[in-house]
């Protein structure tokens, strides 16, 4: 071969079909490159540009939410202070109108104030009339009867001798000066009391004088002071020591009555704090707050600002986004220049080291292609050695088999030998036309439901101890036509995958059940079919690697541990066998491989029926037999043995021979209506001529006289084209016993239709 110049190559430039090149002493010297540094430097820059935006956005970001979270806090404590003013100015208004009240019952008793109950009402009705605050005046008697309000008059009968505020002024608790809120039974709506203790003369206890104050007014207040919105971020609460809700802003629709006895606010209460901030969840508003607190002068009350941190958080967010968007936008632009610089530089190490390469890639792919060419050479010779071997094999077989019905004394053990030397080259055979992946099929009729169980011993040595085996072969599966060989095959492989695939142990389960596809369904297969799905509770496969998984060669197996053809060999197995394979799997879910296999229609036993007045006819008679076999010796042996089994034998050499005999025999038959000369033909299919084994079938059965045809071959791809032909095929070398049947059955069959020339004109 003539070497091409050298041609420097461009990216991705490769051509199989290269000459040899020249040594590479003739190559231009290329400098050296320091890629890597390069590439570190690079590297490095893309590291600073990224590290250095996100520092200084996450440094700006915390100095933001704390700026925020400092602003918010100083906000709640100026807003708290405003609100305790006001509140301190409403109780102090309320005690000196109390005090007023006082002094105006001093020296009467219950009765006494009845008695002047119209006078004292119109004075308190004056008196707490002009404060919006306030809903109602009363004064309550020592059992806690209504002696006079300035809501009513007469004061309706009533007694708050069991309520709470009223029973903690007269034991002395300070708390109680302050009532939880409620509906009032004098106000008629929602306020809470503050009541101041009445004594009489003696000094003893005598009653109360309460103010019912609104929880609205505050409410107004604190909506005020906030911005007159319920959107707000802040909140304003008035609260008892004991953590009662006064008044709150905004209001909730399912807002609690009382604070949480476990908040930091209930534990810096209970330290005695007056004042404060706090970080806390409000169980009131069902939100998390800074919350500032304050003691209203020497009442048992405390008013609570607050700011919601999700207020903040929002703010920091919508501020944060802005900061990402200014500062990432040019870095975006600067990483994308530094991308590229790398990939350029990849790009020129990929093309040095091709230039530094190209020599060694040439003599690479020449050496690959010239391998490519001796396998295939290598399969063409493997499979013609086997077909001639399967000659010489059936050369011997029938031999064999012509000794021992001539029943000729003292040969058994050499003819025994024989015969085992015989299996050994089938197997030999075999194999060669495995590695040829000419392999014909040995197909059987097989009941799974019968022969799954025998297959535990040899699936438990596939599978190892670690995994648990479940075989369930179904009730009444229908059976199937397959190699029994190639499906126990199947099955190792599939079991081996599992077991890899369960190093930890698990559970492999066989099941086999029908199924019937319709042409509606929209499977690629349509009719009867038998099901074996294999399952495993193993690591299960990556969509890519389930996309690939019945690919030749394709393995995830490590160096040395699988071969890639084993789901292959699944595949193949079942396409050959008319059927299909398909594979489910999912990370974390196990794998499911299922076997669709045709179903096989059962094959009755022929009778001949009694016909009446018929004569009676000892055995069928023998067949007039066309052999068509190139092969003189197979030929012979051949025809010897089926005139020892009473056939009458013609012999011809090649398929065009023996399609002239037929169209001879035809013209005569319109001629003059002789009926054809032969019953059968048994054809080889690898011939010399322009014709093979099934041209000549295909020719025969075109005829409007059918003869059944019998094709005999070693090829696995001339089995594949049989099939599609209406004939019986046997891969060689084939049993003399099953052609004997085989013949038997086709000498009844035309025995039964005898007597319908139309059909079998043969045999008229």
């Amino acid at each position: 071969m003539t070497p091409d110049p050298f041609d420097p190559p461009r990216a991705g430039r490769l051509s199989p079909h290269s000459a040899k090149p020249r040594e590479d002493a003739s190559f231009p010297a290329v400098p050296e490159q320091n890629f890597q540094v390069r590439r570190i430097t690079l590297i490095a820059l893309l590291v600073a540009a990224i590290l250095l935006p996100c520092v200084y956005v996450a440094a700006m970001a915390l100095s933001d939410l704390r700026t925020r979270e400092a602003d918010a806090t100083d906000m709640t404590l100026r807003t708290v202070r405003v609100a305790e003013e006001h509140a301190l100015k409403v109780f102090d208004m309320n005690e000196t109108l109390d005090a007023r009240i006082i002094d105006l019952t001093e020296g009467l008793d219950d009765d006494g104030i009845r008695a002047r109950e119209a006078e004292i009402h119109e004075k308190l009705r004056t008196m707490g009339g002009g404060y919006p605050q306030v809903a109602a005046v009363s004064i309550f008697g020592g059992e806690g009867a209504l002696l006079a309000s300035s809501r009513y008059y007469p004061s309706p009968v009533l007694s708050i001798g069991m309520r709470d505020d009223f029973v903690g002024i007269r034991d002395g608790n300070a708390r109680e000066q302050v009532s939880k809120v409620m509906t009032g039974h004098v106000a008629g709506e929602q306020v809470f009391n503050m009541g101041v203790e009445r004594r009489a003369a003696d000094g003893s206890f005598a009653g109360v004088v309460s103010v019912a104050l609104r929880p609205s007014y505050f409410d107004a207040f604190y909506r005020e002071l906030l911005g007159g919105s319920n959107s707000t971020p802040m909140i304003m609460t008035l609260v008892r020591t004991d953590g009662a809700v006064l008044a709150h802003f905004p209001r909730t629709p399912r807002e609690a009555a009382a604070m949480a006895s476990n908040s930091p606010f209930a534990e810096a209460v209970a330290q005695g704090r007056r004042a404060g901030v706090v970080r806390m969840r409000s169980n009131v508003d069902g939100d998390t707050l800074i919350l500032a607190f304050r003691h209203v002068g020497a009442y048992p009350v405390y008013v609570l600002c607050g700011y919601r941190t999700s207020a903040i958080w929002a703010a920091w967010y919508r501020h944060l986004s802005v900061l990402i968007l200014s500062m990432f936008t040019p870095s975006i632009a600067l990483w994308c220049v530094i991308w590229l610089s790398l990939r350029r530089l990849g790009a020129e190490e990929e093309a040095w080291e091709r230039w530094q390469a190209e020599a060694s890639m040439r003599r690479s792919i020449e050496s690959a292609y010239r391998q490519s060419r001796k396998m295939e050479a290598l399969g063409t010779l493997v499979g013609s050695v086997a077909h001639d071997f399967n000659n010489l094999l059936m050369i011997l077989s029938s031999n064999v088999q012509i000794v021992r019905r001539r029943g000729v004394g003292g040969l058994e053990r050499e003819l025994s030998a024989m015969e085992r030397a015989l299996k050994s080259g089938q197997s030999l055979t075999r194999q060669l036309l495995g590695v040829a992946r000419k392999q014909p099929l040995r197909t059987e009729t097989l009941l799974l439901e019968q022969w799954l169980p025998t297959c535990r011993e040899l699936l438990r040595a596939s599978l190892g101890a670690k995994v648990s085996l479940v075989i369930d072969p179904g009730a009444e599966t229908w059976p199937t036509r397959v190699d029994v060989a190639e499906l126990e095959l199947a099955l190792i492989n599939i079991a081996v995958n599992a077991r890899d695939a369960m190093p930890n142990g698990g559970r492999f389960t066989v099941r086999a059940a029908n199924i019937v596809f319709r042409h509606e369904d929209g499977f690629p297969l349509t009719g009867d079919f038998v099901q074996l799905s294999l399952e495993d509770t193993g690591v299960g496969m990556a969509p890519d690697v389930l996309a690939r998984a019945f690919e030749p060669l394709f393995t995830t197996k490590p160096k040395g541990m699988g071969t890639g053809l084993g789901l292959p060999q699944v595949f193949a197995f079942c396409e050959s066998s008319g059927g299909l394979a398909a594979i489910d799997s999912a990370v974390g879910a196990g794998t499911s491989v299922r076997l669709y296999l045709p179903r096989a229609a059962a094959e009755a036993e022929i009778t001949m029926p009694a016909q009446a007045g018929a004569v009676e006819s000892s055995a069928p008679q023998g067949l007039r037999i066309l052999l068509v076999e190139d092969n003189e010796e197979v030929a012979a042996g051949t025809e010897a043995l089926l005139q020892m089994m009473g056939h009458q034998v013609t012999c011809v050499f090649n398929a065009d021979t023996a399609l002239r005999l037929f169209d001879d025999a035809h013209a005569r038959r319109a001629r003059t209506g002789e009926p054809l000369p032969f019953d059968l033909v048994l054809s080889d299919i690898h011939m010399p001529g322009k014709l093979n084994g099934i041209d000549l079938a295909e020719a025969v059965l075109a005829f409007d006289t059918k003869l059944p045809v019998i094709l005999v071959t070693g090829y696995a791809e001339e089995l594949d084209r049989a099939r599609r032909v209406d004939a019986r095929v046997l891969s060689k070398p084939f049993d003399i016993g099953l052609l004997e049947k085989l013949l038997e059955t086709i000498q009844r069959d035309l025995a039964q239709a005898g007597s319908d020339p139309a059909e079998h004109p043969a045999q008229q």
